[in-house]
């Protein structure tokens, strides 16, 4: 069975002197990562860690944080990341959830409290590596048990469509808390490349950072590609005449977005990719030489990758049916951390519900159409918010667009969209309806266009649905 600590372990005696990681906390070589790794590993074994236990990791996307995640694997136990800005009642209800009775903050071991007995053995646990807990967009996060074999295959199943290497120079600007996160950062210290760590999103700081230090890699949400867009005009990024490759996923890019983007910045490369935390992640991918031809699905199924589209039956969906997209891989999550009611909710034999809505194109390719619970029910109508964002997006004064649900008397629920304007721009809501008019059905036009200087954005920089609708709701309230 493949570990990540001796995947790890074995990069790092190989390189002892090359530069690994950097990030807010300084700089550390792959020897003295490996230094911070063993402390922390043997300040666990001398608390009296259990074998695959649960340890919190404080994550703000310091070189000392994927130490930490090191050190818990070494020790044996399970790497729970939750970030330090999580406010404080919500991390120790995802402590006790899982049960940890330690912490590791920078690499180094704390006690949330007076040393507690342990938290009972959890088959579902055995050789785990993460405890990822989901956004909770939907409810309470749901504990996704990724275990040390299936994530390592996963990270191997990348490595043979987008190669990283020894003189690979990643720009990590998501968080470490995400999965997305956390492959990029492994591969990169698996095969030997160096880590440039960002604590958070700053577009004009990520543009200059890849320039200044020369980096190659950047995994990157569609949300912070739109921030970074009005920035792009006249910036060449090449290394050593190489164009660096922008890494996009964790949400749905629009064809209208990869298509402005390479506009703007033709030196460089963008593929796309779809996978979700429970699948370990990068299920679909997308290159760059296929942009122009496929941008708007999701590419293609990457190595031992299989999937359906069932209807709501869970048959198989027919030839320009909408279905939901349903995936099998031996690279699936053990299951939701004492939930198995959840766990078994979640499959269909054996493939994993993805719950987004899809479609297959003329060509075969697999288009996303919407969430199945984000469908928003409007005077009898299904609607996807994703469609009526796209459709706005595609206008071209607007740099950004968030579509929700709001309860609505008459209607039983409106639609209402949130805008950002592009740079200059001034959009009137009842011109861009009148725009939109002409591209979708009526039904499916917002009752309301808010314009903001920003979406609400989730912990990982996505666009996050709920904080919108909780915020259109607020003056409903009152």
């Amino acid at each position: 069975m493949e570990h990540l600590s001796r995947i790890l372990d074995a990069a790092l005696a190989a390189r002892p002197e090359r530069l690994a990681a950097q990030g807010s906390d300084g700089a550390l070589t792959y020897a003295e990562f490996d230094r911070v790794a063993d402390a922390g590993a043997r300040q666990l074994r001398r608390l009296g860690i259990n074998r695959d236990e649960p340890v919190v990791v404080s994550i703000a996307n310091r070189a000392r944080d994927l130490a930490g995640f090191l050190g818990v694997w070494r020790a044996g136990g399970v790497a729970v990341p939750i970030h330090v800005s999580t406010p404080a009642p919500v991390a120790a209800t995802l402590t006790e959830r899982c049960g940890a009775r330690f912490i590791v903050d920078r690499g180094e071991v704390a006690r949330p409290g007076p040393l507690r007995p342990p938290p009972p053995e959890r088959a579902l646990l055995k050789d785990a590596a993460f405890v990822v807990f989901t956004s909770g967009t939907t409810g309470e996060p749901k504990g996704a048990v990724l275990n040390h074999r299936g994530f390592a295959g996963k990270l191997a199943a990348i490595d043979s469509v987008v190669p990283f290497t020894e003189a690979t120079r990643t720009l990590l600007v998501l968080q470490l808390t995400f999965s997305f996160g956390h492959w990029v950062s492994l591969l990169t210290l698996m095969r030997g490349g160096t880590l440039h760590l960002h604590e958070k999103f700053e577009p004009a700081r990520m543009l200059a950072a890849l320039a200044e230090h020369r980096l190659d890699r950047l995994g990157i949400v569609p949300t912070m590609m739109r921030a970074a867009l009005p920035l792009l005009d006249g910036t060449t990024i090449a290394r050593d005449g190489i164009p660096p490759l922008f890494m996009a996923g964790g949400e749905p890019m629009a064809a209208s977005l990869s298509a402005a983007w390479r506009r703007a910045l033709p030196t460089a490369r963008l593929c796309d990719i779809y996978g979700l935390t429970e699948t370990s992640t990068c299920d679909f991918y997308l290159a760059h030489e296929d942009q122009d031809r496929y941008a708007g699905t999701i590419g293609t199924p990457m190595p031992r990758v299989e999937y359906a589209i069932h209807d709501a039956e869970g048959r198989a969906a027919g030839a320009g049916q909408t279905g939901e997209l349903a995936i099998k891989t031996p690279f699936i999550m053990a299951g939701y951390l004492d939930a198995p009611g959840l766990t078994a909710q979640a499959f269909r034999g054996d493939y994993f519900r993805t719950g987004d809505l899809v479609e297959t194109t003329r060509e075969g390719r697999v288009r996303l159409v919407g969430r199945i619970k984000e469908l928003i029910y409007r005077s009898g109508n299904k609607i996807s918010p994703l469609e009526v964002e796209r459709a706005f997006l595609a206008h071209p004064d607007i740099a950004e667009a968030l579509a929700t649900a709001v309860p609505d008397e008459r209607l039983g629920e409106a639609i209402h969209l949130m805008i950002v304007p592009k740079p200059g721009a001034e959009p009137e809501p009842d011109k861009l309806r009148a725009w939109a008019a002409e591209r979708i059905e009526r039904y499916k036009l917002p009752d309301a266009i808010h314009v903001a200087a920003a979406i609400p954005l989730g912990r990982t920089g996505k666009a996050d649905r709920a904080a919108l609708k909780t915020l259109l709701m607020g003056p409903l309230r009152r």
